[in-house]
């Protein structure tokens, strides 16, 4: 789906996607669930927040209907400017080889331009990870704000769809120091976990899904910010389905590249705005994007799950309103670009960020992320998700979040500490 040629006169890369015309307002006839409705052609916010005036005052609607209103302009005729440039799992191979956590996947692409240079901090030392603790440096009142929004949110994105307990006295196999065994979760040779349990003193908790999720040959693409009701609830989602997905960041839905270049590609400033490289849809509206992801990467057999347990985010009112609500306590996080960010960060490789929407510790990196405007694959790991193997298999051990960098090759724990390091290499001095 990707395709990219040289600028030699530039000493630039342009990369185009094939197929990614803005959505007709008859929406596409090609969508492999023809139950679902079309794309339209209208912003996603109809009026300056009209679904959220029964439940948020009119007067702190009217203080925060701007930077939510996803930065509509006027639609335009379909674009041919520079789509987006790259997907995150050909970036994160091509910088880390194949010990990359993306390898095995995603197929392989094409590589692309070099990035620009970043430095690791002088003298960084990577922190211990520290399971279940609030480091001295956290702000007390910011944590609890972030656990406050995740109650109004009644925790959505922290379990896969369809999430069940296999057993809560799961042991792992004892270690015959055949490293061979690593390819089926078994210990390896030097006695790490490869099987994520949940270990509350007697008991270990293993956990799963009971429906088959359909993972995508190549990673979808998600324009967005982070105080965005709309985007919120398709991240919440994508989460439920077990997606690793690239965010690229658009503050205020106005600001940064990505803003730019979506307008090139679609001709709009309106996010979230999502793109499917292994079917070539691209979609605003989040309803549509949450029907089209339930549509083809939920179960095959809708009966093996209830619809009704989804209205937390299926239904719109109160997940708009809720998440409103949450984007206002946390202070609009993601409505502006970080003054003192790098020009050059919408060039970088995508970072890979471990986590679920729904944690606190991960949403600090997630709002430094966006406030930055750095692309990173979001690789989702709710309750329940295959993903908590892959990493326990890489690390022997699982803890949220986790950062990955492959402009680095840093890789490491610890929310504030990762705070802290992002805000030394990709800030200006």
């Amino acid at each position: 789906m990707f395709s990219c040629s040289q600028n030699r006169s530039k000493g630039s890369r342009i990369c185009r996607i094939d197929r990614c015309p803005p959505p007709s307002k008859e929406g596409s006839k090609k969508r492999q669930n023809s139950k679902m409705r079309t794309a339209r052609n209208g912003p996603e916010q109809r009026t300056s927040g009209s679904c959220c005036l029964a439940v948020v005052p009119r007067l702190v609607l009217v203080a925060v209907c701007l930077p939510l209103s996803n930065g509509l302009v006027p639609s335009t005729s379909p674009a041919t400017g520079r789509p987006p440039q790259r997907s995150s799992a050909a970036a994160l191979r091509e910088k880390s080889g194949s010990g990359g956590f993306l390898e095995g996947l995603f197929g392989s692409t094409a590589p692309a331009k070099s990035p620009p240079r970043v430095r690791t901090p002088e003298g960084f030392v990577t922190p211990e990870p520290k399971p279940l603790q609030i480091s001295e440096s956290a702000d007390p009142a910011r944590f609890a704000r972030n656990t406050l929004a995740f109650v109004i949110r009644l925790g959505v994105g922290a379990f896969v769809l369809g999430w069940k307990i296999d057993t809560v006295f799961y042991k792992q196999p004892e270690d015959d120091g055949n490293d061979n065994d690593k390819d089926n979760g078994e210990p390896s040779g030097d006695g790490r976990k490869t099987r994520y349990s949940l270990d509350l003193g007697p008991f270990s908790i293993r956990d799963s899904s009971s429906v088959v999720l359909p993972k995508p040959e190549q990673p979808l693409v998600l324009y967005e910010y982070e105080a965005s009701p709309f985007c919120k609830r398709v991240r919440e989602t994508i989460n439920l389905l077990d997606l690793t997905v690239e965010y690229r960041p658009c503050p205020g839905a106005r600001q940064g590249k990505f803003s730019d270049e979506l307008f090139e590609m679609t001709g709009r400033r309106t996010v979230p705005y999502l793109y499917d490289p292994n079917t070539g849809e691209g979609l605003f509206e989040s309803s549509d994007q949450i029907e089209y992801l339930l549509a083809n990467y939920g179960p095959a057999d809708a009966s093996t799950y209830d619809r009704k347990a989804l209205w937390p985010v299926t239904l719109e009112p109160f997940s708009v309103a809720t998440s409103t609500l949450c984007a206002i306590l946390l202070g609009m996080p993601g409505k502006a670009r970080r003054p003192d960010a790098r020009p050059d960060n919408e060039e970088m490789l995508p970072l890979e960020l471990w986590g679920n929407e729904a944690s606190p510790f991960v949403r600090n990196v997630r709002e430094t992320l966006g406030g930055l405007c750095l692309p990173h694959a979001m690789v989702s790991c709710p309750r329940g998700s295959s993903n908590r193997d892959r990493m326990v298999e890489r690390t022997g051990r699982f803890q949220v979040p986790y950062l990955v960098d492959p402009n680095t090759g840093i890789e490491m724990f610890e929310s504030e500490e990762i705070v802290k390091y992002l805000e030394e290499v990709y800030t200006v001095s």
